[in-house]
């Protein structure tokens, strides 16, 4: 991990479990007794990590970078 590493999260009372996270980034989403997952906390900048989250129909993921708390997406 490096000094741009973006933080991931996934609000759980949002989540509806539609799995378009987990199809789009698979390597950084899963859904866990139907609702998504990330499988990291903190991850290497990644478009498909941006597009999980811009692609949530509830914007329940969230990613902001881990150094300044910056927003990356959902972009609004």
């Amino acid at each position: 991990m490096g000094e741009n590493d973006w933080r991931v999260r996934v609000d759980q009372a949002q989540c509806i479990g539609a799995g378009i996270c987990a199809s789009t980034a698979p390597t950084h989403f899963r859904l866990v007794d139907g609702l998504s997952q990330p499988l990291a906390g903190l991850v290497d900048p990644a478009e498909e990590v941006r597009d999980a989250a811009d692609s949530c129909p509830m914007e329940a993921i969230t990613v902001t970078d881990a150094e300044t708390g910056d927003p990356v997406a959902p972009q609004p």
